[in-house]
């Protein structure tokens, strides 16, 4: 597949300098970029690793796997890992299983698959009801929101989307069935939402549809637990959320090296974990960041490392 790069909306990176400081403690070491998206944090770590040094990238969307393949070229350095960072541990190869530097997760939706009408994703732009991040799993937006029935669909808009109008926007979409576009449930949910609140709610039902449709939150808890075991000792995990859902997951992991938050301790109350957050507070953009490009204003990054005696 070729992609016209001038149709291709470029992402800009958001908190680069701050990703790349903490991610890179070994200019040759192994490192991995988890959402390579259109390649720009990918780009920024070839810059600043040694030629001995390794990247692997991943990515399931072939658009942004042309894009970056076009945007960084040939390097002997850089790889391209086909499909979901959920299964981190099958897609790496073996041979660097336990001796992983540092990973980079940007988690999220990419510019380009925001303003692409076409993928889905954004109330902005009409399109046909898909959402999916790539072609590798066969459940569409256009399913979850005409074949889902009341319950389900109430319980993801409200649990995914933390929107609490989620009882009477769950009826309105049952009710209105077949939803063709994204344009028709912008339409299903304004009727029933107060134009006051409206941008928040389309917002929160996109994301809850968006999250469900990719399985999110499972894939994000999936490689948090097989980063440890590809992540060498005292290998660093960054990784930048968007919203609270997947912020909650990625904190608790940090502190207790479980999604409960609940922390284990030996007999003379030393915290037992395979990793540890190297920060207490949560990192965030600057003001000036924010002004540059509005999309970094929800951005959260968080780093931690493998213990000693983490991981397998």
């Amino acid at each position: 597949m070729l992609i016209n790069m001038s149709t291709y909306f470029e992402h800009i990176p958001v908190m680069l300098n701050e990703c790349m400081e903490h991610l890179i403690t070994d200019p040759s070491g192994i490192y991995i970029d988890g959402t390579l998206g259109g390649g720009g944090h990918s780009k920024e770590i070839l810059s600043l690793i040694n030629t001995d040094g390794q990247l692997f990238s991943i990515d399931q969307d072939d658009e942004a796997i042309e894009a970056a393949s076009e945007r960084i070229g040939n390097d002997e350095r850089f790889t391209i890992l086909k499909g979901n960072f959920g299964y981190l541990s099958t897609l790496l190869p073996p041979q660097v299983h336990g001796r992983v530097t540092g990973i980079l997760l940007d988690l999220g939706v990419s510019t380009h698959q925001i303003k692409d009408g076409e993928r889905g994703f954004s109330f902005q732009e009409d399109g046909p009801l898909d959402m999916r991040m790539g072609n590798l799993t066969g459940l569409s937006a256009y399913q979850v929101v005409n074949e889902y029935d009341y319950e389900p669909l109430r319980d993801l808009i409200f649990h995914y989307g933390e929107e609490k109008a989620s009882r009477k926007i769950a009826r309105a979409i049952i009710d209105a069935r077949p939803i063709e576009s994204t344009g028709q449930l912008k339409h299903v949910v304004s009727e029933v939402v107060s134009p006051r609140f409206l941008v928040k709610s389309l917002a929160r039902v996109f994301q809850a549809i968006r999250i469900e449709v990719n399985q999110e939150l499972e894939m994000l808890k999936q490689v948090l637990q097989q980063s440890l075991e590809v992540l060498a000792p005292g290998g660093r995990l960054v990784v930048m959320s968007y919203h609270s859902l997947e912020d909650r997951l990625v904190k608790r992991f940090f502190k207790a090296g479980n999604f409960d938050g609940k922390v284990e301790k030996d007999f003379y109350g030393n915290v037992i974990s395979p990793i540890k957050p190297l920060f207490n507070n949560v990192i965030s953009p600057t003001d000036d960041e924010i002004a540059r490009n509005p999309a970094s204003r929800s951005a959260k990054l968080r780093v931690a490392e493998k213990t000693n005696g983490g991981g397998s």
